[in-house]
């Protein structure tokens, strides 16, 4: 792929709570939106962020109906719900290793979407995971309690990752004017196939249902790998693909490096 940007930076922002994670990636989008982050920063450049969370969530899409997850259920196992800002359906957010990409760019957002998965999937390489390009299209959900009606994972679109034809990387985006954020999460263990858990349930079979399509259709790396990969060790693997693929060194931003440009907005 041709090099989009010439100013490529990290940040490893570590252990938040919903609320906290999908608050700075809004704060960040804002930064690019108003031009802050490109002042300081630099044109033609974007920005990856690395994190976790704590404790662990539900995100429900953009525009998803709140009442296809038990809120009772959630709170009674200390589960965060919240929203994120981009679109898609539930995810729950256990061990994971979660991104978000931002950038302000003319590019069409299949090629950004294609270029993010490049990076995850060079990276995914250093573990010796050979991962593939789902070549399909997201199909629309069905009505009801099916699994692709509430969940990111049983549902793939056009260049997601697969290995063996199940799912591994959940991502989604949303464009404001010129500026993309893109994030998305890569299960470091099969916890989350428990939103089948925290889901509302219209009918006594759909729980079944949800656990049986969970597991056929998606995976995580302790399953393809038979262990659970250091965080750390992901963000280095992630960095050195940005570097590898962007053709540009990758600049490591510390967090208080951006506190004040984010408090600011």
């Amino acid at each position: 792929m041709k090099t989009l940007f010439s100013r490529v930076y990290c940040l490893d922002s570590g252990l938040h709570t919903g609320e906290e994670n999908m608050e700075i990636d809004r704060r960040l989008m804002a930064s690019f939106l108003d031009g802050r982050f490109q002042q300081q920063y630099g044109n033609d450049s974007c920005l990856w962020r690395f994190y976790a969370w704590r404790p662990y969530a539900v995100t429900l899409g953009y525009n998803q109906d709140v009442s296809g997850i038990d809120a009772d259920k959630c709170r009674s196992a200390g589960v965060d719900i919240v929203r994120r800002p981009t679109g898609g359906r539930a995810v729950f957010h256990a061990e994971e290793f979660t991104y978000s990409f931002f950038t302000e760019s003319s590019e069409q957002n299949s090629v950004i979407y294609r270029m993010v998965h490049e990076v995850i999937k060079l990276a995914l390489e250093s573990f010796g995971i050979h991962a593939a390009f789902c070549r399909s299209t997201l199909a629309r959900p069905q009505e009801g309690a099916s699994s692709e009606a509430v969940s990111c994972f049983t549902a793939s679109a056009r260049y997601e990752l697969q290995v063996d034809g199940r799912k591994l990387v959940g991502s989604a985006q949303r464009r404001t004017r010129n500026v993309l954020l893109q994030h998305g999460s890569l299960p470091l263990s099969s916890r989350h196939k428990e939103l089948c858990t925290f889901v509302t349930l219209s009918e006594e079979d759909a729980f079944e249902e949800i656990k049986s399509e969970m597991q056929r259709k998606t995976t995580s790396l302790e399953e393809i790998l038979g262990y659970i990969p250091e965080y750390t060790s992901l963000v280095e693997f992630m960095r050195s693909a940005s570097e590898k693929l962007h053709g540009v060194e990758v600049v490591e931003l510390q967090p208080d490096e951006l506190s004040t440009l984010i408090e600011r907005l």
